[in-house]
């Protein structure tokens, strides 16, 4: 059977349409539980920071916007602590452009945009999935050797390298439950400098 990944605003009808018959799971901030547990916003815990040495933080989203840098800002370590899935956005209109992803909270270089998926994004993700919604992983594997498993996500793009698309955490999930896994190396020649719009995660976003 096959994993899709699809748009969470798309109608119950189109949906049925699309996909007749499929298990359809919402794996969005939005989603009721178990399933918003695979939320990159859902605050585990315990998530090792890259490049920290140590430090970790409550949400994957917390990791990746607390290692962001600005034009008029650094990094903001506040966003590891955040437990309620809210506050958890810095946006270019508050403090300026993106500058890049610092390599650790004092790391000295600045991560370009794919660099920064796949250092920073991928093994967060990912380190949650293996540590701490396995059993939700191996229902969806369950499931999908059984029928048709639609994924829903704010975004539908499971290419890493793809920049000018939003990043779909539920296309990073189906990857896992497929036992594959994209490629957590940084990418030759990236220099770092703001990115394509929006970032990887839930909703339209600044980077």
């Amino acid at each position: 059977m096959t994993i899709h990944v699809a748009g969470r605003r798309r109608t119950p009808d189109s949906l049925g349409r699309a996909f007749p018959g499929a298990e359809i799971v919402d794996v969005t901030s939005r989603a009721e539980e178990p399933w918003v547990r695979l939320s990159p916003f859902f605050p585990h815990g315990g998530i090792p920071v890259p490049f920290s040495g140590g430090l970790t933080g409550r949400s994957v989203e917390g990791v990746w916007q607390a290692l962001k840098v600005f034009r008029d800002t650094d990094v903001d370590l506040s966003k590891l602590d955040v437990t309620t899935m809210r506050g958890l956005k810095r946006t270019v209109r508050r403090y300026g452009p993106v500058l890049g992803h610092r390599a650790g909270p004092s790391g000295e270089r600045l991560l370009g945009y794919e660099a920064a998926r796949r250092l920073i994004y991928l093994p967060s993700y990912r380190w949650v999935l293996e540590n701490r919604v396995a059993d939700l992983v191996s229902r969806l594997r369950e499931t999908a050797a059984e029928t048709d498993v639609v994924l829903l996500d704010h975004t539908t793009n499971g290419d890493v390298a793809d920049l000018a698309t939003p990043l779909s955490h539920a296309a990073l999930l189906r990857s896992c439950v497929e036992g594959r896994r994209p490629s957590e190396e940084e990418p030759p020649g990236e220099a770092p400098g703001p990115a394509a719009e929006p970032e990887p995660g839930e909703g339209v976003r600044t980077w």
